[in-house]
């Protein structure tokens, strides 16, 4: 059985910091793309980031470029976000995902995000407020 399991969420001040991590189980880790991807209130799915299963390239939306970083521990099944310089429009459920399907911008960027892409863990939530 598939299972990823997002923790490191909470509440901070604007311009503070978080460490998401997943940690994932029931497939082939090193053989999969890990993404994030990120639901505010009321608001659909957006792509936060994804990180290659082999060469470990990276790829981030423009909202949050310069200031998040993704990584992926195969040895651990392990992939985190490291989110740096936070904004209340940061704010939401993230989700990690997993497939054996790598994508990458601009047709990343173009997407319509469904629940019908990969596995998803349960959503760790993001609050940024002062």
């Amino acid at each position: 059985e598939v299972q990823l399991v997002e923790s490191g969420g909470g509440l901070v001040q604007p311009g503070g910091s978080l460490r998401l991590s997943c940690v994932a189980s029931g497939f082939r880790f090193n053989l999969y793309y890990m993404y994030w991807i990120r639901q505010a209130p009321e608001k659909g799915l957006e792509w936060v980031s994804n990180i290659n299963n082999d060469d470990g390239r990276t790829h981030y939306a423009d909202s949050v470029k310069g200031r998040f970083t993704i990584s992926r521990d195969n040895a651990k099944n392990t992939v985190y976000l490291q989110m740096n310089s936070l904004k209340p429009e940061d704010t939401g459920k993230y989700y990690c995902v997993g497939s054996p399907v790598g994508l990458e911008p601009p047709l990343i960027d173009r997407m319509t995000w469904s629940r019908d892409f990969g596995d998803w863990g349960q959503g760790t939530q993001v609050t940024v407020s002062s």
